[in-house]
């Protein structure tokens, strides 16, 4: 008879090679880079470029609160001295669900649109680029999920992101919501990439130091999932580590000193560089949970990811000790001459104290012990059919592991204790 390790073995094993021989073929497919307009006043410039383009109309894909904030002034005085007429569509929420994109997909052909500028963070990149999809490909944006569903290019995108977190503003993937079965969808195209896309720090330091503490920890996932996944190449690798190397120098400064343009620049490559990394290749298990904490309770893709993070690392440790080594020296918190195993346990430590300096809570006050079963299940589902994971976990193992993020209070006792108070009622 077969034991449940055994099996888990075989399992992995078939896992790690089908997932291997994806890789082999996706590193070939072609993943167009957008333009790079990087420094202060950037959206501005983005601006002008597109209006020499002769579109007929834009559409500006946002969020009230940036429109509110006067954020899109800049992008929109340079389309209108450029004589580039355009629309904005501000009501996109977080999440970007069916309803809201379908609404934006509505506007989209009520205004005669042509092309569409992303402006805002990881939600409005998404939506804009669900929008450009099922604009050239119409049928219901759930049958558009998973990879090159729409037989038609997508509409030009154009992006101006204002978190440095997504990286979406170069990645070929969408994330929308699914607020009836209250799951995640992917869509992927490479053809989605914007063409353009501006880094504009000035339009990042009135950012809540929250949300930058998550949107940073979030650029940090993708780009040590991209490191340690099976479908890593040299090209990914060397803009993960960049990526690595940018945040631990400027994401403390850009969470305590919001105004700070140049850790906010910084951060914003950081983000970019991730994209490019996990692009290529690909991401693990910390974003296949963090997509169910989003379908089910709504948490904020950064905040879930950040999270999950170091849990996820700690249990991968044993399979990727080389690369967290690098991880550290790039991260500056060892040297090379160092130990691969110390140096990996310094990387560890270091994830831990930079979301412990970050504010970043170490369970999920949303998570209940009861939908840990049902979350684990989709969560290997997501991880076993698409992901290069370095080192395979059972729906068991995902479970321990999801069940260290619940709150406190919520936290099973274990047996030894229960036993203890147990015998102290007796004694007592």
């Amino acid at each position: 008879m077969i034991s449940e390790s055994m099996r888990n073995t075989i399992r992995s094993t078939g896992l790690g090679a089908l997932m291997k021989g994806a890789g082999l073929v996706t590193r070939f497919i072609p993943i167009p880079q957008p333009t790079l307009l990087v420094g202060p006043g950037s959206s501005g410039r983005l601006g002008q470029a597109i209006a020499g383009f002769g579109h007929r109309k834009i559409l500006i894909v946002t969020d009230s609160i940036i429109s509110k904030l006067g954020l899109l002034n800049d992008l929109t005085r340079a389309l209108a001295a450029g004589g580039a007429d355009f629309v904005v569509f501000d009501e996109i929420t977080p999440d970007a669900p069916i309803p809201l994109i379908q609404k934006g997909i509505d506007f989209y052909q009520e205004h005669g649109c042509d092309a569409i500028v992303a402006f805002g963070g990881g939600s409005s990149m998404d939506a804009s680029k669900a929008i450009s999809v099922a604009v050239s490909n119409p049928k219901p944006l759930n049958q558009l999920a998973g990879y090159l569903k729409g037989l038609r290019a997508p509409v030009k995108i154009y992006a101006v992101p204002t978190t440095a977190g997504t990286g979406s503003e170069v990645t070929v993937a969408a994330v929308i919501s699914d607020p009836v079965n209250h799951k995640k969808l992917v869509i992927v195209d490479p053809r989605m990439v914007p063409k353009m896309a501006a880094l504009d720090p000035t339009l990042m330091t009135g950012l809540p130091p929250h949300i930058t503490a998550a949107t940073g920890i979030d650029a940090l996932t993708h780009a040590i999932e991209a490191f340690v996944g099976n479908w890593k190449t040299p090209y990914s690798d060397g803009m993960a580590l960049s990526a690595v190397g940018l945040i631990f120098e400027n994401l403390r400064t850009a969470y305590t000193d919001g105004k700070n343009l140049e850790a906010r620049e910084k951060m914003s490559l950081a983000s970019t560089y991730a994209g490019f990394a996990f692009t290529r290749a690909n991401v693990g298990y910390v974003h296949a949970i963090a997509h169910q904490f989003g379908g089910l309770y709504h948490t904020p893709h950064g905040l879930a990811n950040a999270i999950m993070l170091p849990f996820v690392l700690k249990y991968s440790h044993p399979a990727i000790v080389d690369r967290l080594a690098q991880l550290a020296v790039a991260a500056r918190v060892g040297s090379a001459n160092e130990a691969d195993d110390v140096l990996a346990q310094k990387f560890l430590d270091a994830v831990d104290q930079l979301n412990h300096d970050l504010g970043i809570p170490t369970s999920l006050a949303a998570l209940k012990e009861s939908d840990i079963p049902a979350l684990a299940k989709a969560a290997c589902w997501e991880a076993h059919t698409g992901y290069p994971v370095p080192r395979y976990m059972s729906q068991e193992v995902c479970e321990t592991i999801i069940r260290k993020a619940l709150p406190k209070n919520d936290a099973p006792v274990p047996a030894a204790v229960k036993r203890k108070k147990k015998a102290a009622k007796v004694d007592a």
